[in-house]
């Protein structure tokens, strides 16, 4: 593997430290080199703080190597102010004499500029180092920039007989939780959450099922609630309308009465292209990411629409007969895997 390869991989390893936290800013890693060895790595901050260059730099002890120094980063450094200075200004600080990066940003306020301040300020600058791994890597970050929409992640659990569901008969003749997936499965699941912005499900799912949508099998921060309830029929004493977490509902019902204090509400058009309007709602919320979770009307409305950008599917041993059929999704299978007694499929929307 070519040297800078070599350093770029390390730089994704360290990335990765950030998933989960650094949303709505991407998840970047950095690493300094001086004469063949690291001296510096960093990788970014919760949001708010500071950047994975930051990082890299402050972790140097000896300050007068970097201007002999090389830094590896996985996407371009920014160059202008947010809630932190920027990254390009701080690097032709420091006399960095070369910059190797994997891949441009595409946010607006950068695309390119970045790269411009550092090369005016006489600093050798490489693009696309590992760039297909560091595209990869900042999948959510590219996709919200560049498609103006979150990543999008379908998720659900089905029976060896295609269901989702049982039927409402079944479930009202005998009242219980009706788990498909089994109890690693559904941890796995609450890890992911984790790891994305946000968990979107329709009203059927929060009536009949009541979740938390939270991450208390795993450790992170709250995930952003996203509710369908077209007429608002979600009243009472629901986990969802916890203020404590930040909770989007979704409705068709302009008057405010039924609204409840702490949390978002947006107004969108429920006779046609929803999940389109869904996507600038949360666009327009900052949201990078989101894992759709139910029910099957709200996952096969993506699907109808082609917005969406993996399926995380498990197959549980059991059978309902009868009840809601699983979404129907024509994409090829990437991978398989088995989770105990359970089979978790991963599709990608090519």
């Amino acid at each position: 593997m070519p040297i800078d390869a070599r350093y770029m991989l390390r730089a994704l390893q360290l990335a990765k430290n950030g998933l989960g936290a650094t949303a709505p800013n991407p998840m970047v890693g950095a690493v300094i080199v001086y004469g063949n060895k690291i001296i510096g790595e960093g990788y970014t901050s919760p949001y708010g703080g500071p950047h994975a260059e930051v990082n890299a730099i402050n972790a140097v002890k000896d300050r007068s190597l970097l201007s002999q120094s090389i830094l590896y980063v996985t996407l371009e450094p920014c160059s202008h102010f947010g809630k932190t200075p920027p990254c390009a200004d701080l690097i032709v600080k420091h006399k960095i004499p070369n910059v190797v990066i994997g891949t441009l940003d595409p946010h607006e306020k950068v695309m390119g500029k970045g790269v411009a301040r550092l090369r005016d300020s006489g600093c050798t600058v490489t693009v696309g180092v590992l760039e297909e791994a560091c595209r990869e890597h900042h999948k959510r970050f590219l996709t919200f920039h560049q498609k103006k929409r979150p990543y999008i992640i379908l998720k659900w659990a089905e029976t060896l007989d295609g269901f989702i569901a049982p039927s409402p008969n079944k479930r009202n003749a005998k009242p219980q939780p009706y788990w498909i997936s089994n109890k690693f499965s559904r941890q796995l699941v609450h890890k992911w959450r984790s790891e994305e912005q946000a968990i979107l499900v329709g009203t059927h799912t929060v009536l009949a099922d009541n979740p938390k949508l939270d991450v208390r099998a795993w450790f992170g921060r709250p995930t952003v609630r996203v509710i369908l309830d077209r007429h608002l029929k979600i009243q009472g004493k629901y986990h969802i309308l916890d203020p404590d977490t930040k909770t989007i509902i979704i409705t068709e019902v302009k008057d405010t009465v039924k609204r409840l204090k702490d949390i978002d509400y947006e107004v969108i058009d429920f006779s046609e292209h929803v999940p389109q309007q869904i996507c600038q709602v949360l666009y327009k919320h900052h949201v990078t990411s989101v894992i759709i979770e139910g029910g099957g009307k709200t996952l096969q409305s993506f699907i109808t629409a082609n917005l969406w950008d993996e399926a995380r599917v498990f197959i549980g041993p059991n059978t309902f007969g009868e009840g809601i059929r699983a979404p129907s999704l024509m994409a090829n299978k990437v991978s398989r895997r088995e989770i105990g007694s359970d089979y978790l499929n991963l599709y990608m929307n090519d």
